[in-house]
C-alpha cells in the first residue's frame, strides 16, 4: 500500500488527516514542519507527501521546493486554507498553491477540503507515480 506523509503544524488537522487516510488503507506518517518531513523522508521514503503551506520552520513552498529537488519520484499534494496572501500590498497578493504546483507540487488541495477531492488527488498522483516507473 502507498505511504503517505502529512506534513501540517496544525495538530487537529494533522492528525485528522491521517486517521482518515489510515482508514483507507494507506500507511501514514506525520511531521509538523519541513524540516521534520524531509528527516523522516531520509529514513524512510513515501510515496506521496502532503504538506501544508503556511508552517513554521520551513514552510511548505521550502518544503516542496526541496522535496522535489531530492525527491523527484515522491508525488506532492500541496493544501492550504488561505487564498491569497497579501504581502503589504493588495496588488502584490500572491496564491501560494499556484506557486506550489509552479515550484514541483502535483496537485493542489483549498482547506476546506472533503474526502472525496483528497482520494481524487490522491488517485491522481500515485496514477502519474506508477508511469513514471
Amino acid at each position: 500500500m502507498p505511504r503517505i506523509l502529512v506534513v501540517d503544524d496544525n495538530v487537529d488537522s494533522r492528525s485528522t488527516l491521517a486517521g482518515l487516510l489510515e482508514l483507507e488503507g494507506y500507511e501514514v506518517g506525520v511531521a509538523d514542519d519541513g524540516d521534520e518531513a524531509l528527516k523522516v523522508q531520509a529514513i524512510f521514503p513515501f510515496d506521496v507527501l502532503l504538506t501544508d503551506i503556511f508552517m513554521p520552520v520551513r514552510d511548505g513552498v521550502e518544503t516542496i521546493r526541496a522535496f522535489h529537488a531530492r525527491y523527484p519520484r515522491t508525488r506532492i499534494i500541496a493544501m492550504s486554507g488561505d487564498r491569497r496572501l497579501a504581502s503589504g500590498h493588495r496588488r502584490l497578493a500572491v496564491d501560494y498553491l499556484s506557486l506550489g504546483l509552479a515550484i514541483g507540487a502535483d496537485r493542489i488541495l483549498r482547506k476546506p477540503f472533503d474526502l472525496a477531492a483528497l482520494q481524487t488527488a490522491l488517485k491522481e498522483v500515485l496514477g502519474a507515480r506508477a508511469l513514471a516507473v
